[in-house]
């Protein structure tokens, strides 16, 4: 898999000249159709345009349907290229999609947000979502290349900025302690984003190609993300009060370095840290009483699960996390009650 961050008008050319694919799609959702297509549609040459509604409750299998439709209806055949140009939903069912149409056909990632751009994109981790549980289908499959242009920050709201941060953040916190005593010292508006584009994507490459199919190290990229993606997936389906994904991960963070301080291994010092910079960029996530159990239930369909047990990536020091760490439903409890009050 070949990483590149670079203007598309130098990166795009390059790699179509150096293949010979017997049709091109494009993938877009509405939003990246109206503001990111035209940045790539002129190094393009004839190609077909496929529309996907916007947003992570379509991430769906209704949607690829639609897709493995089109590529169909177009006779896309095995030497076909599917080019994911979006955020992680386009990247994730795209890719997935091109992994499964007729047993695989090549697709590249150009990811358009911060978040895709330092985490969706790299590493092969495809699927979609089912019955409410997030990237509950998918498969592991590397992009033929990532393309990655910061160009498209531009087009981004600060939600969406804000939330692709929250990887950057979790990068540091696993890899890098130095790194993450710079960005915890600014604000949003304060962080160099091509210095931070490059540091994260380095990170993840680095972890993936040691372990490409999360067997072992690569586990600790998922530090945050078992409460997280509870959180985000509980509240999916209420549209006010539906959490973007950096923030759901944000208040993962903090819950699992609190975890990480009960269990003796952190300092103090270091879940201060944490919270007092998450929740100066991010906000709390207003938890009521009904919403801890149901959180606490969707635990239970962590990918890192293993007989039945939760297992979490748990940070183990500045710049240095551990994998596969038991935890129960009463060490999730009590840190979910420490974030909310």
């Amino acid at each position: 898999m070949s990483i590149q961050i670079s203007p598309l008008a130098e990166s795009l050319p390059v790699f179509l000249k150096q293949h010979n694919y017997s049709a091109i799609a494009v993938l877009a959702d509405a939003n990246t159709k109206r503001f990111c297509y035209p940045a790539i549609k002129n190094f393009l040459p004839k190609h077909k345009i496929i529309t996907l509604r916007a947003g992570e409750q379509y991430k769906d299998l209704t949607a690829c349907e639609m897709v493995w439709q089109a590529l169909t209806d177009a006779q896309f055949d095995r030497h076909a290229l599917l080019i994911d140009l979006g955020g992680g939903v386009v990247g994730d069912l795209g890719g997935f999609c091109a992994a499964t149409y007729k047993r695989g056909i090549d697709f590249i990632q150009i990811p358009t947000t911060l978040l895709s751009q330092v985490d969706a994109s790299v590493g092969g981790k495809l699927g979609i979502d089912f019955h409410g549980f997030k990237n509950h289908i998918g498969v592991f499959k590397l992009p033929e290349a990532v393309l990655i242009d910061t160009v498209f920050f531009q087009t981004l709201p600060e939600l969406e900025l804000r939330s692709g941060f929250a990887e950057i953040i979790k990068h540091c916190l696993i890899a890098d302690a130095a790194k993450w005593n710079v960005i915890r010292r600014r604000d949003l508006h304060q962080q160099d984003w091509n210095d931070l584009v490059a540091h994260s994507v380095a990170i993840k490459k680095n972890i993936v190609e040691q372990d490409p199919n999360e067997k072992g190290i690569r586990k600790v990229l998922n530090y945050g993300h078992t409460l997280g993606h509870a959180l985000e997936t509980h509240f999916l389906a209420d549209p006010k009060r539906r959490l973007l994904h950096g923030e759901a991960i944000a208040a993962g963070m903090i819950a699992e370095a609190f975890i990480a301080k009960r269990k003796g291994l952190i300092e103090i010092g270091l879940l201060e840290q944490i919270e007092e910079y998450l929740f100066s960029i991010y906000g709390r996530v207003n938890l009521a009483d009904a919403d801890l159990e149901p959180v606490l239930t969707l635990t239970l369909q962590d990918k890192k699960n293993r007989n039945g047990e939760v297992r979490m990536a748990l940070l183990d020091g500045p710049g240095s996390c551990t994998y596969d760490v038991p935890v129960t439903k009463a060490e999730m409890r009590r840190a979910l009650d420490y974030y909310r009050t």
